[in-house]
């Protein structure tokens, strides 16, 4: 898909790419709490998590991904953002609670007291492993993809621009860098997108009978089970095993709510993000929907959004929203090198050696860069799989998530789960989840073998599960690892959050309501 670009729209990516370096690196001189380019000195306040997080969320793959799969299949898409309330709320009112009371920095660390040493290790790596290929390689291949059309420029040149801007104020900023471009980016996305719906609504409502136009179950979130892609079995059973380990234990989303000032300021954060997710089926999935009734003889799922700017954006919108793609991919890939740098320089280098202060920025630094090319390293190959943006990386996600939603699940809700079921489920649980990974991106043996991700992500899970709870009740030995001050305190922090609970209660009666009308 070809769009076409006039001087105003050029003007509009000019700003924003000024702006862009204006908060990444201006702003950067002026802050007084830089001397942790991890976690920002803890000081985050509530919204700055909810908008970074959404800013992370919202990459390029969402953007593209979400069009296409209203395109292709309807409202259905919808529940990957509204069912991600639940587990926002696991993640605030249980698994952030412990994270605190166990005063880790990185995610793996709270293995390290739930179950040891060798679980340690293992998600150090699998971590480093996820993050270059689900939120690096993924997010740089989807918006190349995009960037590449839009510019005709090569694949491999679009990819390494934006990891080199991306890395540049990374590596200098750390996460406060990320988080203030986060907020930037967030605005940025927000209004372009809702300017591109309410124009597409303007367009489409002018054709009677629109919305009938469209095949059987468009319009409805959950499908019969004779759907072989998202049946109503696959979403509610497959979407919890990825969501699990994407919103609750994944470094690079609770990254940002480990840097909160206090519990309250996380809390509040995420719920922000709950929040904002009643809007994003509005402005991401349903432009796809649009697209399909106006352009669907002349367009494709993965070109939806595009077709959609070039069709319906005027000279300076368009640029506005070439500008929020771009922000969209910027920020994903930013938060997800903030992260690797994280993960490496406080869990691997700093296992071998103990670090001042100074040295340690000077290592997240450099980290930070060869996390760039090793993201653009691998966008490349993901150029030869063949599968859509969505099903790509949200497949990737899935297949990758099992064991970590298991291990994480048990050490967050039983007591009785041991090293030995963590170590057995992680490293047997991850080897399978790798080699059929690499089989479904591969399509190996051939095309159509594997069945759709969701449901396969179902079947490991439940496996996995098993395997926990048996190991665990036959070689119990009645002792748990982690420390007694671990549970007392997080169950104290807990019961002092009225409030919370009654802002939670509050969108879970808005989200029902929302299940009622669709359905």
């Amino acid at each position: 898909m070809t769009i076409f670009l006039t001087k105003i729209d050029y003007l509009v990516l000019l700003l924003y790419i000024v702006a862009l370096f204006i908060f990444g690196f201006y702003l950067n001189r002026r802050s007084t709490a830089n001397t942790d380019i991890f976690l920002g000195g803890r000081s985050l306040k509530w919204w700055q998590i909810g908008f970074s997080m959404f800013s992370a969320n919202a990459g390029a793959t969402m953007l593209i991904g979400l069009s296409s799969l209203g395109f292709s299949h309807g409202v259905v898409g919808s529940n990957f953002e509204w069912l991600a309330w639940i587990f926002l709320l696991l993640l605030a009112m249980f698994f952030f609670p412990r994270y605190i009371s166990a005063g880790i920095h990185t995610i793996p660390q709270f293995l390290l007291i739930r179950y040891g040493k060798r679980s340690y290790n293992f998600l150090v790596i699998y971590s480093l492993v996820s993050i270059l290929i689900v939120w690096l390689a993924s997010a740089l291949y989807a918006g190349g993809l995009v960037i590449a059309e839009v510019f005709h420029r090569p694949l491999l040149e679009s990819v390494s621009v934006i990891a080199l801007i991306a890395a540049s104020y990374t590596a200098i900023g750390g996460l406060k860098a990320v988080v203030r471009t986060g907020i930037f980016q967030s605005v940025i996305i927000i209004i372009s997108s809702v300017i591109l719906t309410v124009l597409a609504l303007k367009k489409v409502t002018a054709i009677p009978g629109w919305a009938q136009d469209t095949p059987v179950d468009y319009w409805k979130l959950f499908h019969p089970r004779s759907d072989p892609e998202y049946s109503w079995l696959a979403i509610v059973m497959g979407y919890p095993v990825v969501a699990i380990y994407y919103w609750c234990a994944d470094q690079t989303i609770v990254q940002k709510v480990l840097a909160a000032k206090d519990i309250r300021q996380g809390q509040y954060g995420i719920m922000l993000i709950a929040a904002m997710k009643i809007i994003t089926p509005l402005i991401f999935v349903l432009p796809g929907i649009i697209c399909f009734i106006l352009f669907r003889d002349t367009t494709t799922p993965d070109n939806a959004y595009i077709t959609m700017v070039e069709k319906l954006m005027p000279a300076g919108l368009r640029g506005l929203c070439i500008a929020a793609l771009i922000a969209a991919l910027i920020d994903t890939v930013s938060s997800g090198l903030n992260s690797f740098s994280t993960v490496f320089t406080l869990d691997v280098i700093g296992q071998f050696t103990r670090l001042e202060e100074q040295p340690k920025r000077t290592i997240g630094k450099w980290v930070t860069v060869l996390a760039a090319f090793l993201g653009v390293g691998v966008a490349a190959l993901f150029a030869r799989s063949g599968k859509g943006l969505f099903e790509l990386s949200q497949g990737l996600v899935s297949i990758l998530a099992p064991p970590l939603s298991v291990v994480f699940l048990g050490g967050i809700f039983w007591k009785r789960a041991n090293k030995l079921a963590a170590e057995v489920v992680l490293y047997g649980g991850g080897l399978i989840c790798v080699i059929i990974g690499s089989c479904y991106v591969l399509n190996f043996p051939y095309k159509g073998y594997w069945p759709h991700f969701l449901l396969l992500s179902v079947y490991i899970f439940i496996g996995l599960s098993l395997g926990m709870v048996l190991i665990t009740l036959l070689s119990d030995s009645g002792k748990n690892t982690t420390s007694p001050t671990v549970w007392t305190s997080s169950r104290r922090l807990l019961r002092n959050s009225p409030r919370v609970w009654l802002g939670w209660g509050l969108l879970a009666l808005v989200m029902i309501i929302i299940y009622i009308v669709f359905n």
